[in-house]
């Protein structure tokens, strides 16, 4: 149910953001029971990305990605998101998450809606290109797909296809594709997706539903539109497909340029290519077809515990040793099992300690280049784990305000920068744990 429209304008150093939004009202899986919307202040702050292609950036406050965030305020909107979603969709359904923004939320969307689509694949794109274990006698993964991000701080991303037969059969029989992504405007990325899955041997698809925490392209889907400005509507660009979005808020924006802006300058940071850390065995989160995102969390979850007993110098993992205020980082795409994680930790917290309201946080690492002001207060920047050479970035992250800060990564412990291994409240837990 659509509530009333909104407006407001957002200043920001290199411009001006004008918003108009309506709330939506979040409903169960059976349609029946309504929520409170979500309101604009609820889902987002705004900051200045470095980034000539566009020059501002949606933050979002429940995606746990530039801002830290309770897990259970993560949860919520997972689930309310998947709700969304209708229960008759055809079947075989994938949900695909995009790199590396949303592959936490994509995990999330699926697991919620395996309670009525068991079946449902799930698969991310990545920039990290894949190397290990495979029938390929070279020794690599196989490539099923790649697309253009293209507003993107690094736009070219991989989609990667099963070894296993069964898995790719279904994969390739998708009717139903759930595309899970922070936000939507013009539509561009949805159908590069779609255009390079179509190509690539997922030719039965029926339907797409576009399924986005906020999706700013309200005015391009008027009916009759004219505007030459804007891209034509979605349901006419995806020929012969059924095409639907799910947001939990939706609007439209437009940017004015400030007055001669000063030249941007963005960090080298496009690039897929595999970086000389190898990539530690965590299981199968997404970036190959999947059923279960979480096959790989008790493993992870051990490793945490045997960590976190060297951490504080005892025989054996005792949860009431956990501190009182704890942020657990996941890095760059690695974000799925590290959630999962700040969610058992979150639970484990509440349950021994109810009497010390302890706090945990979940936020990520990021190749993403944000300018400090509006909701980026604070940047920490460092060398990459994953050995390729960039610039990796946290907001919003002062590691003083913790009392345990849990760094999770899929490289080995020693590729981490060395200004986290210099504090001696980071505990990094990596697959050689």
């Amino acid at each position: 149910m659509l509530n009333e429209q909104h407006s407001t304008t957002i200043t920001l150093p290199r411009g001006t953001l004008d918003l108009t939004y309506q709330t939506n009202s979040a409903i169960n899986k059976n349609g029946a029971e309504k929520r409170d919307s979500y309101q604009l202040e609820d889902l987002l702050g705004f900051a200045q990305r470095i980034n000539p292609k566009r020059a501002f950036l949606f933050v979002s406050k429940v995606l746990g990605r530039h801002i830290p965030v309770v897990p259970n305020i993560m949860r919520s909107a997972f689930t309310d998101l998947a709700n969304l979603v209708p229960s008759d969709l055809p079947q075989p359904i994938l949900v695909i998450g995009m790199a590396e923004t949303a592959v936490g939320l994509s995990a999330g969307v699926h697991q919620a809606l395996q309670t009525r689509y068991p079946q449902a694949l799930l698969l991310n794109s990545t920039r990290h290109a894949q190397h290990g274990e495979s029938s390929d006698p070279n020794g690599t993964d196989s490539l099923l797909t790649t697309f253009c991000e293209d507003h993107s701080h690094a736009s070219q991303h991989l989609i990667y296809q099963s070894k296993d037969s069964v898995t790719q059969s279904q994969l390739l029989a998708s009717k139903t594709l759930i595309m899970v992504d922070d936000e939507a405007s013009t539509g561009n990325t949805c159908v590069n997706v779609v255009t390079a899955l179509r190509n690539a041997g997922l030719t039965q698809l029926e339907q797409v539903h576009l399924t986005t925490l906020v999706d700013w392209s309200l005015d391009q889907e008027k009916p009759n539109s004219q505007s030459n400005a804007k891209p034509a509507r979605m349901a006419d660009r995806l020929a012969g497909i059924e095409f639907h979005r799910h947001h939990l808020l939706s609007g439209a924006w437009q940017w004015t340029d400030a007055p001669n802006p000063e030249p941007i300058t963005m960090p080298s940071v496009d690039t897929t290519a595999a970086g000389s850390q190898a990539l530690g065995h965590t299981g199968n989160w997404g970036r190959l077809p999947t059923l279960d995102s979480t096959e790989g969390f008790r493993n992870y979850l051990s490793n945490f515990q045997t960590a976190f007993t060297h951490f504080n110098s005892r025989e054996n993992f005792d949860a009431t040793q956990l501190p009182k205020k704890i942020l657990v980082l996941g890095s760059n795409e690695f974000v799925w099992l590290p959630f999962l994680l700040a969610e058992w930790i979150e639970i484990e917290s509440k349950k021994l300690n109810s009497d010390m309201n302890p706090i945990v946080n979940f936020s990520a690492l990021t190749r993403s280049p944000i300018a400090l002001g509006g909701a980026i207060t604070t940047m920490l920047s460092f060398s990459d784990n994953y050995g390729l050479g960039m610039t990796n970035f946290v907001y919003n992250v002062e590691p003083s305000n913790w009392d345990l800060i849990v760094l999770c990564v899929e490289t080995s412990a020693d590729s981490v920068d060395a200004m986290w291994r210099g504090l001696d409240n980071v505990l990094v837990v990596s697959p050689s744990h």
